[in-house]
Order: structure tokens, then C-alpha cells, then sequence
């Protein structure tokens, strides 16, 4: 049965599309939203994002030899992220991770923990270490920057710089939703991911992505640790090569009526609508200051000077990822 949260009863909730189905896209108010999370005010409702807990005395040192950031030794209470790769070093899965000290908590993307937990079991042999999707369980609720919002008992923190991501007991949600407006939608959210440059899974990637494209390496890609699935191609490509795509960000003509669509192509101005597709949108919003933004991915020989359309919308390029 498809999700539906509880906080969708709020007064001018506006439902979300795909992949954030489930809770507001807005509450009426998208650009009022945006300037209240960023003056640190509000909550966003991510209760349809997945929640997966890790176990047990082995967990960290056996997650460590899993993904693709050094969590052996991560202290409690510092949150990480960190990928699952394929074994040619593609993109399958991006968590956010924090260790309460017995317990690492992950969120991931709406529909990824089944496969996340298939993986991860089959990788177990004889680790002491417990893997449960806890979804029914805790919903994972956004607290931006500067909030001073208490969080209810009984909720796991992961505080990063954007805010604090919280794992609320999931019969807690409503009263959470009540107390601690003003709400915003994920599009508020999202409009604050695309101005910070982050890239997310299933939007940013497709099934041949990898780490460098998007400016993960650091970030979720610890260079120096050990041996991991992917981390051939991981090494290779840091050490002798370069992407073959690089994420841009761009500034979108503010005449233009509508937005271009996740996978609209980019191309060069100067070639016109009939030029050479060079990469594609990956997501595209409305910024309460900087007007219509977009993150796209792009091969990596174009100019980073050029003038591009994104669809048929004029867009110039900021450097994400240098060529």
C-alpha cells in the first residue's frame, strides 16, 4: 500500500510526485517555505524516506568493509554519509548514517531498503551484527540549520551542517507535525539542496554514475580506507583518469513560464535545439532569491564558460566539479 503521512492533514498540504510521494510537496506557500528553513524555522516531514538499523558488536567494523566511507571507528553521535557501490564502481545506494553507540541509523531513498538489506545480509557471513528495517517504526523528520526546535524522547539525532535529520518514533509524527510548524514541503527542501550544490540518489545518478561525477569523493568517499566493492574503479579514476561527466550548476532564464523536467537535455546555445545532446537535468526548482536553478549532469569536456539550454530554457553554468 502506497504511504500517505499524517501530516498531509495540514492545512493547505499540497501532495508530492514521485520519488517523494507520500508527504507535501508545499503547504501552500512554496517561497515563504524556503525563507523560514532558511531563517532556521519549521520542520520538513521526510516520513516516507526508509529507515535501516545496524546492530550488534561488529557493526561498524563490518560496515566499514562495505561502503565507501570509513565508519570503523565513527564516533557516537557524528553523522556520516556513505555509498554502496557496484562492483565496476556505480552508484546503487546513498545513506545517512549516524551511531548512537550500540545502534548505526541510515535513511536512504523511498524504496531502497529492501534491496539495501538483501545486500547487506548476503554480505554477513560471520559478523555479529543485526540488520532490520525499521520504517514501521521511525520517521525521519528535517530540523534546518539554526533550529533550536527541542526533539521529542526517545528520538536519534543526526545533526550535519544543513540541520538535523531526526528519527522520531513514528506514533510521535503527528503531535510533531501540530507543535513544531511552520511546515515546509520538499520542494522548499530540494530548492535548499539544488542552492547547496548536493546531489541526490535516483535524481543526480543514473545506472552508470559514479562518485567523482557528482563531487562525492570526501563527502561520502573516504579515499584512504580499505578494500570495498567498486573501490578499483573508485581508485583508478582518482588516480589516472577523470569522469567522463561532471555536475553543473545552472541559472535558468527567469522568463520562462515553466521549469525543464528531470532528463531534459542539456545542449550547447550556440548548436540550437538541433545541437548535440551533452547531459541531461537532474533536477530543476524555484529559489526564493536566485529564481529558476537547476543541477545537471554533463560530459566533461564541455567549456565550463558555455552557454547551454536546459530543454529549451537558456541556463548559465556554475562549476560543481572541475573537468
Amino acid at each position: 500500500m502506497a504511504y500517505t503521512s499524517p501530516l498531509l492533514s495540514l492545512p493547505g498540504a499540497v501532495a508530492a510526485d514521485a520519488p517523494d510521494a507520500g508527504v507535501a510537496a508545499h503547504y501552500g506557500e512554496l517561497f515563504r517555505e524556503q525563507r523560514a528553513l532558511s531563517r532556521g524555522e519549521g520542520f520538513v516531514d521526510l516520513s516516507h524516506r526508509e529507515v535501516v538499523t545496524v546492530s550488534g558488536e561488529d557493526r561498524l567494523s563490518w560496515l566499514h568493509l562495505l561502503l565507501t566511507q570509513h565508519v570503523s571507528e565513527l564516533p557516537a553521535g557524528q553523522a556520516t554519509e556513505a555509498l554502496v557501490l557496484s562492483a565496476k564502481g556505480h552508484i546503487e545506494h546513498a545513506l545517512y548514517l549516524v551511531d548512537d553507540g550500540t545502534t548505526t541509523w541510515i535513511h536512504t531513498e523511498p524504496g531502497r531498503a529492501g534491496e539495501l538489506i538483501a545486500y547487506l545480509e548476503s554480505m554477513k557471513f560471520f559478523y555479529r551484527a543485526e540488520v532490520a528495517d525499521r520504517t514501521g517504526e521511525f520517521a525521519v523528520v528535517h530540523l534546518p540549520a539554526g533550529s533550536i526546535a527541542e526533539t521529542p524522547a526517545g528520538t536519534v539525532v543526526r545533526q550535519t551542517p544543513h540541520g538535523r535529520d531526526l528519527f522520531l518514533p513514528r506514533e510521535l509524527l503527528a503531535e510533531f507535525g501540530a507543535t513544531h510548524g511552520p511546515a515546509a514541503g520538499v520542494l522548499a527542501h530540494e530548492a535548499l539542496r539544488v542552492e547547496q550544490h548536493r546531489p541526490r540518489l535516483g535524481l543526480e545518478t543514473d545506472h552508470r554514475t559514479i562518485p567523482h561525477e557528482l563531487g562525492w569523493i570526501g563527502g561520502a568517499v573516504h579515499l584512504q580506507k580499505g578494500c570495498y566493492r567498486g573501490q578499483e574503479t573508485v581508485a583508478r579514476v582518482h588516480n589516472l583518469g577523470k569522469p567522463p561527466r561532471r555536475l553543473v550548476f545552472l541559472h535558468l532564464d527567469g522568463s520562462e513560464v515553466h521549469i525543464p523536467e528531470h532528463g531534459a537535455p542539456v545542449r550547447l546555445a550556440s548548436e540550437g535545439p538541433e545541437g548535440r545532446q551533452l547531459g541531461f537535468v537532474t533536477t530543476a526548482v524555484r529559489h526564493h532569491e536566485l529564481g529558476p536553478i537547476a543541477l545537471a549532469l554533463v560530459k566533461r569536456n564541455v567549456p565550463v564558460d558555455a552557454e547551454l539550454t536546459a530543454g529549451t530554457t537558456p541556463a548559465a553554468q556554475e562549476t560543481v566539479v572541475e573537468p
